[in-house]
């Protein structure tokens, strides 16, 4: 049995409390449709959207990837019936009850930050199906990423994207029948899914050397620099002609230097840490209807749009953490959060 990786669990906690701050700025900068607009014009970041455009870069798809790397462990361990139906009450239980939720409070279909839940639990099924197809990778290997693959990743990712924008640019939404999807962001997100399968087999998360890491964190964080330096220039128009590209180059170099900063320096657990990883399922999946009753709540209390934006993001952080342990306690809702 392998030892449990706490980084990925401490990982999930980071991305769950960026995705919480994300939608939190959205109401506050030019972040796309929000449900809560401020009765106050002066609640307003016109500069946030680095912030959006940098996340949006690659924390879902660091997501898809740190769930795609536990896919097939789970599968091996349960087998085929076991897996699906376990995959569609965690995953497909809340989808329903949210979305349902969600829809009913707009009068519309509305699925929001589920659409992640929905395309997780679609590529698990699709996996499921592959499975009872092919039988999973056995031969040894000794591969292990490299700065040079991780190139040619996010080329090809970024290749994709790029011609994909022609036709559907970022923030177009779709859907085949009830599949709800962003097609700027999806290969992406096949990509990012498909590669946490291959890192189980391989190893590569314990493979990767210091220098890969170390580099892909120090390029990618130099990626995330120079997309908060755009402003009006030659070099904003510059990234912005060719953002599928330097977007995809972001999410791979940001992802594999975080995966390495975590495996290094955040490999273990206090009890708070535990805890907050034990909640962050749960926090992502309640977090915006308990973000937007805050707002409204807060709407004429004024400490700035960006004292705002923080408020916001720390008391639905609080909230949903805290509903989340508050629901687990009732027998048998731990068996879906």
């Amino acid at each position: 049995m392998r030892q449990r990786l706490y980084y990925l669990d401490n990982l999930k906690v980071m991305l769950t409390l960026l995705v919480i701050f994300h939608h939190a700025g959205q109401a506050y900068g030019q972040g796309g449709g929000w449900a809560y607009t401020p009765s106050n014009p002066d609640d307003f970041m016109p500069y946030i959207w680095h912030f959006f455009s940098t996340n949006a870069a690659f924390f879902m798809g660091l997501y898809f990837f740190i769930s795609g790397y536990f896919v097939p462990a789970s599968f091996d361990h349960q087998g085929f019936k076991t897996f699906v139906s376990k995959k569609l009450l965690r995953l497909g239980l809340p989808f329903v009850l949210m979305g349902g939720l969600l829809s009913a409070a707009v009068g519309k279909f509305e699925l929001a930050h589920m659409w992640f839940v929905e395309n997780l639990l679609f590529f698990c099924l699709l996996y499921a199906l592959y499975r009872c197809l092919f039988k999973p990778i056995s031969k040894p290997c000794t591969s292990r990423p490299t700065l040079l693959g991780l190139t040619i990743v996010a080329l090809i990712m970024g290749v994709g994207s790029h011609f994909t924008r022609q036709h559907c640019p970022q923030d177009y939404w779709t859907g085949l029948w009830i599949l709800v999807f962003e097609p700027a962001h999806y290969l992406q997100y096949v990509m990012m899914f498909v590669l946490g399968l291959l890192a189980y087999r391989f190893e590569w998360l314990s493979r990767m050397s210091r220098a890969t890491g170390l580099t892909s964190l120090i390029l990618g964080t130099l990626l995330a620099v120079g997309n908060y330096l755009r402003l009006d220039g030659v070099w904003s128009q510059f990234v912005w002609q060719w953002f599928g590209i330097y977007e995809s180059l972001m999410c791979i170099f940001i992802s594999f230097g975080l995966l390495w900063l975590y495996r290094e320096y955040a490999n273990g657990q206090s009890v708070l840490l535990r805890w907050c990883a034990e909640q962050s399922y749960g926090a992502y999946i309640f977090h915006l209807p308990l973000m937007l009753i805050v707002q409204n709540i807060l709407d004429e209390v004024w400490v700035g749009a960006f004292g705002k934006f923080m408020l916001v993001g720390i008391v639905t952080t609080l909230l949903a953490f805290l509903q989340t342990w508050l629901l687990r306690l009732v027998p048998g809702v731990k068996k879906v959060l």
